[in-house]
């Protein structure tokens, strides 16, 4: 579930940003998930009580602050399969090394060989260039590439926090549900995202514009704002709450190369949207992938 949810967000997300830019995109989307979490979390679930609320809070300033920040930034410059492929590729190993590391959290040798098995799988199936924004001369790649990287950084951490809050929270006796602990995360990611729009509003002022013109903001949700809704909804409000769901009860180091998947689901959808074309080596590596995803599922059980 979280993937499908996660690679519509994707796509929706780099439209979104290549038209409002990313800091802003970002910081709307986090608005509209924000509203829609509250909703849920303070009339049937936990609201923000409980002792691991701070570290959902920086987990959401680490994952959804620095990390989606990062990603919105990559997203014009790579595109979103590759934006996708290189936060998953990254974020699973560093995950992997950071928890057990901090939290002692050991994976058997078939668990690890399946992470493998999916990442050869996306790493197959994206080493082809099928999108046209790759066939053609991108001066932001490098840069694109870096921001990538930052994000995997962010991304990563953000999960192992996550896992260190539920932890918190079942050591008190008060268990959090998925989209009450996705509620706590993101406080701390539309306030980082604010405060960067705000930076990047005041940096770049512009003349105040005709009074008898509409507001630019209105223009921009007219033309805009069923994207932004969309990418909302689907990424970090169903998607990030399916996401926490799995990280209560599973390594991070199992659950991100099963996210990793992700940009092989997005294949289809780009495709739909005239984004992408699709290629044997996709369908082979996305073969591969969901083979180890489904080994993973069945040494699991």
């Amino acid at each position: 579930m979280a993937v499908a949810c996660f690679s519509v967000s994707a796509v929706t997300a780099t439209r979104t940003a290549r038209a409002l830019g990313g800091t802003e995109a970002n910081f709307w989307r986090l608005c509209v998930a924000t509203l829609l979490l509250a909703a849920y979390a303070h009339l049937l679930g936990s609201g923000l009580r409980g002792p691991s609320f701070p570290i959902f809070f920086l987990s959401g300033v680490l994952g959804f602050g620095l990390g989606d920040i990062a990603l919105f930034q990559a997203l014009p410059r790579l595109g979103s399969r590759l934006s996708i492929m290189l936060v998953h590729c990254v974020a699973s190993p560093f995950a992997g090394i950071v928890e057990w590391a901090w939290l002692n959290t050991k994976l058997d040798l078939d668990e690890i060989l399946c992470a493998l098995v999916i990442l050869t799988g996306v790493v197959i199936a994206l080493g082809d260039k099928p999108s046209s924004s790759a066939r053609n001369p991108n001066p932001g790649f490098k840069l694109g590439v870096a921001f990538g990287i930052l994000a995997a950084i962010g991304q990563a951490l953000g999960a192992i926090l996550s896992r260190q809050a539920f932890q918190t929270a079942a050591h008190a006796g008060l268990p959090l549900d998925g989209i009450s602990a996705a509620y706590q995360r993101i406080i701390g990611g539309v306030i980082l995202s604010g405060f960067c729009l705000l930076v990047a509003k005041l940096a770049h002022r512009q003349p105040r514009p005709n009074p008898t013109s509409i507001p630019q903001p209105i223009q921009k949700w007219r033309t805009h704002g069923v994207w932004i809704l969309v990418n909302g909804l689907a990424g970090p409000a169903l998607g990030v709450s399916c996401y926490q769901w799995a990280l209560k009860t599973t390594p991070t180091a199992i659950v991100l190369p099963i996210i990793a998947i992700t940009p092989l689901a997005i294949i289809p959808i780009a495709h739909r949207m005239g984004e992408e074309r699709v290629t044997k080596r996709s369908l082979i590596g996305g073969i591969v992938a969901v083979a180890g995803v489904a080994l993973l599922g069945w040494l699991r059980r």
